[in-house]
């Protein structure tokens, strides 16, 4: 069966069900797929601060990654950053991540009956844990668009999964380039803004990367993502 694709927004996610895909090309969840190719075991999900703050202490061990405004956070042991993730020993770490994009996809996704992280370094392991859930219906939530990006990097990457799910073959150059070319992207390349290393563009354009799909599970009251080979 050819599963019904549809998309969806932050402001929308909540209305999807089914099998949903949150997409962060840049970065959250091509830093995640990174944490786990450098050994991470699991990867708590949190929408707020305070939240990973409290969690960090609630596990002793624990280590915090994320950004507010696409920003590092201080009290944060990792800002968001997939090359400086991808340079760590991680081994059965457990991270939590909190995001202003990506981990907000996946805490507004209520409806979902299964709910997947990704980006374009896990697209292949995606689109194969998706086609053997068989599901009727597949919802992308595109994170990217704010009031000043429209998120084509996550367009791209959601257009370019949608039709691996539906069976087809697209060539991927395309899809990658929107990323180079999108309002976000281009902050990646601008000498002006060193806050946006180029080499997490570089990294977020690798495309499969990584064999693991990112499904999240929740599991008493938390959303907990973990690596599944795919």
């Amino acid at each position: 069966m050819t599963p019904k694709i549809e998309f969806a927004t932050l402001e929308t996610c909540g209305q999807a069900s089914d099998t949903v895909v949150v997409i962060d090309v840049l970065r959250a969840f091509t830093t995640a797929a990174c944490a786990f190719g450098r050994g991470a075991q699991e990867i708590l999900l949190t929408s707020e601060v305070k939240e990973a703050l409290a969690l960090k202490d609630r596990f002793p061990g624990s280590q915090v990654m994320g950004e507010v405004n696409a920003l590092a956070i201080p009290e944060f042991d990792y800002s968001n950053s997939s090359a400086e993730i991808d340079e760590l020993d991680l081994a059965d770490r457990r991270l939590i991540q909190r995001t202003s994009a990506g981990t907000q996809g996946i805490v507004r996704s209520a409806g979902a009956g299964m709910l997947l992280g990704a980006s374009f370094v896990c697209a292949a392991a995606t689109a194969r844990y998706v086609k053997a859930l068989n599901p009727k219906q597949v919802t992308f939530v595109i994170t990217g668009i704010y009031e000043d990006r429209e998120g084509d990097e996550d367009w791209a990457c959601a257009e370019y999964l949608g039709e691996v799910v539906q069976g087809k073959t697209p060539d991927p150059k395309p899809f990658l380039q929107r990323v180079y070319d999108s309002t976000c992207g281009r902050w990646f390349t601008d000498p002006k803004k060193p806050e946006f290393p180029e080499n997490d563009i570089r990294i977020a354009t690798q495309i499969d990367r990584f064999a693991s799909a990112m499904p999240v599970e929740r599991i008493d009251g938390l959303f907990v993502m973990r690596p599944v080979p795919a």
